[in-house]
C-alpha cells in the first residue's frame, strides 16, 4: 500500500464492476469513488489547483472560490484545506447535506443559492454570484471548472489512458455530461490516439447541454442549465437522455444487490443500457465511468418515497431537512 503525504496522492482508479451478474448488462464499471474526495472530482480539482500555482494565480492569502453541485466543492475543499488556502462552495439547494457538512467540516465556506435565474436556472444564479464576489474582492481566485481546459486535460492525462490500457479493445464508452470535462477529456484521448471507440454522451432530461429543453432536474452532478463552454459535440457519437425515475430505480437495484453508488452513476448505467439494447449487446467490449459512491445520498436517492411527485412538497420537505441539519 502507498504511503501518502498528500490527501490528492491516494485515488484507486483500477477498480471496476462487472455488470452482468448484478443486472445482466454486459458492461465494465469503472470505479472513480476511492479517495479521499469520494469522487472522481478529485482529478479535476487537483489538475485545475496544480495549473493555478503554476501560472501564480493562487499565493498567500488567496481564497479559492468555485461553483458546484457538491462533488467538485469538496475535492477542493481537501485540497485547500491541505494546502493553507481558503476555500468558498456556491452551490443550491439540490446539494446534498452531508456533502456541505463535508465542506465545512474541512474549514471550507458554502454559500447555498436558492433562486434560480430568469434564464439558466440556479446554474447561472450560481454563476452570478461567483462573478460579483470575484470583481468586489480580488484576493478570490476563480477556477471555473465550466470552462477551465484543466478540466478535460485531467482526464486526458489520467482517466482515459487507464481504460484504454485495461481494455485495448474497448468498443464503446459511456461518459456522464455535467461539467463535460470528463466527457472532453476521454473523447479527446481516443481520437487522438485513433482508437475506434465510441463515445456515448449520457445527460439527464431536462439539462441544455445537448440542445433539450430545461426542465426540473433534482439528482446533482449531470446535467446542466447551461451550455457547457467546453462541450465540443464533434467528439461525440451519440448522446442518450436519461429519466431520473429511471436512474433511481438502477441505482437501486445495484443497492440491493450490495452495490451503493451516487445518482450520476445511476443516470450512466440507465442511459448505458438504454444504448446497449438498441444497438446490440453480443460481443460488445462496453466500458461506463461511476462519478461516486452513493453513501452522501441515503436522503435523497436511497430514502424511501423520494422525489415526492409534487414538487411543492419536494421544496417543503427539503427544506424541513436543511432546517433539522442545521
Amino acid at each position: 500500500m502507498p504511503v501518502i503525504d498528500d490527501p490528492a496522492q491516494f485515488n484507486e482508479e483500477g477498480l471496476y464492476v462487472d455488470l452482468r451478474t448484478a443486472l445482466d448488462l454486459p458492461l465494465f464499471l469503472k470505479c472513480e469513488g476511492f479517495n479521499f474526495a469520494g469522487s472522481i472530482k478529485l482529478k479535476a480539482a487537483t489538475e485545475m489547483v496544480d495549473a493555478a500555482e503554476r501560472d501564480g494565480l493562487l499565493r498567500p492569502g488567496s481564497v479559492l472560490i468555485e461553483s458546484s453541485s457538491g462533488n467538485l466543492g469538496l475535492a477542493l475543499s481537501i485540497i485547500a484545506a491541505h494546502r493553507g488556502y481558503g476555500f468558498l462552495c456556491v452551490t443550491d439547494d439540490r446539494c446534498n447535506q452531508p456533502t456541505i457538512r463535508l465542506m465545512e467540516a474541512l474549514g471550507s465556506r458554502v454559500h447555498v443559492v436558492r433562486e434560480p435565474a430568469a434564464h439558466g436556472g440556479l446554474l447561472a444564479a450560481r454563476l452570478a454570484y461567483v462573478r460579483a464576489l470575484c470583481a468586489a474582492d480580488d484576493r478570490y481566485v476563480w477556477l471555473d471548472q465550466h470552462s477551465n481546459h484543466h478540466n478535460w486535460r485531467a482526464h486526458f492525462r489520467t482517466t482515459a489512458p487507464a481504460i484504454a490500457h485495461r481494455f485495448p479493445r474497448l468498443d464503446v464508452l459511456f461518459v456522464g455530461a455535467g461539467t463535460t470535462g470528463t466527457l472532453m477529456g476521454c473523447a479527446r484521448w481516443f481520437w487522438q490516439w485513433r482508437r475506434p471507440v465510441r463515445i456515448v454522451a449520457v445527460d439527464s432530461v431536462g439539462s441544455v447541454s445537448f440542445g433539450g429543453p430545461a426542465g426540473r432536474r433534482l439528482i446533482p452532478g449531470l446535467g446542466a442549465g447551461v451550455r457547457p463552454p467546453m462541450l465540443d459535440t464533434s467528439y461525440v457519437d451519440d448522446v442518450v437522455h436519461v429519466e431520473e425515475s429511471d436512474a433511481l430505480r438502477v441505482c437501486r437495484t445495484l443497492a440491493s444487490r450490495g452495490f451503493l453508488f451516487g445518482g450520476s452513476t445511476g443516470t450512466v448505467v440507465s442511459g448505458a443500457g438504454q444504448w446497449l439494447a438498441r444497438h446490440g449487446r453480443r460481443g460488445l467490449t462496453a466500458v461506463a465511468i461511476a462519478p461516486d459512491l452513493g453513501e452522501r445520498y441515503l436522503d435523497t436517492v436511497y430514502r424511501p418515497g423520494w422525489p415526492p411527485e409534487d414538487p411543492a412538497r419536494a421544496e417543503r420537505d427539503h427544506g424541513a431537512a436543511m432546517a433539522r441539519s442545521g
